[in-house]
């Protein structure tokens, strides 16, 4: 009779670096499989990928036993790694942080196909290109002259968009100090009588 999987588990984990300690102990330890039997296949078969990020799908069985299928790393960390640099841009394509060619491109696509939905490396490119945009990492001869365009834009839009914040402040500021002193002594009740008794 066939093993009844019970539960699915996704993990990000660095290749060969996996230990029973968290984040990998806290996920798998209530699911009752045996952390260090894991941890020391799951450290062998990602031993040639040393210093990538590697997903793994994990299914746990009703009798605690585990199978694990490796994914290939992130797109984004292929990209960032490929660029050469550590996060990407915090305003998208309106801001470039890195440029990688287009045989990087390619290299990344024809690794990341397998999990893409894709037919072909062609498809896959530009996939990875989108993500690539978003992240704002620049493709030479694809997209490089017109993010760079684009973030130009971003730039002046954005220093206008101060601009307009600074008058909006300036014209704040005055009509509070008109209001401060245009507000006149309202006459109280005990002023009205002492007219009145005059």
């Amino acid at each position: 009779m066939a093993k009844e999987v019970v539960k699915k588990i996704k993990l990000q984990i660095e290749a060969g670096k996996a230990t029973p300690a968290p984040p990998v102990g806290t996920v798998l330890g209530p699911a009752g499989i045996n952390l260090g039997d894991f941890c020391s296949k799951f450290n062998e078969a990602t031993r040639d990928k040393m210093g990538d990020v590697v997903p793994c799908e994990i299914s746990i069985y009703d009798d605690r036993s585990f199978d694990f299928v490796l994914k290939t790393a992130p797109a984004a960390f292929l990209l960032k790694k490929a660029a050469k640099t550590n996060k990407g841009s915090k305003k998208g394509a309106n801001e470039i942080v890195a440029t990688i060619s287009k045989k990087d491109l390619r290299a990344i696509a024809e690794e990341k196909l397998p999990d893409l939905n894709a037919y072909d490396v062609e498809a896959a490119m530009n996939i990875i290109a989108g993500t690539a945009r978003n992240m704002g990492i620049a493709v030479e001869g694809l997209n490089d002259a017109e993010l760079a365009e684009q973030a130009a834009e971003a730039a002046v839009e954005e220093k206008e968009a101060a601009k307009r914040e600074a008058e909006l402040e300036a014209l704040e500021a005055e009509a509070k100090e008109m209001a401060e002193a245009d507000s006149v002594e309202v006459p109280t009740h005990s002023d009205e009588e002492e007219n009145s008794e005059e």
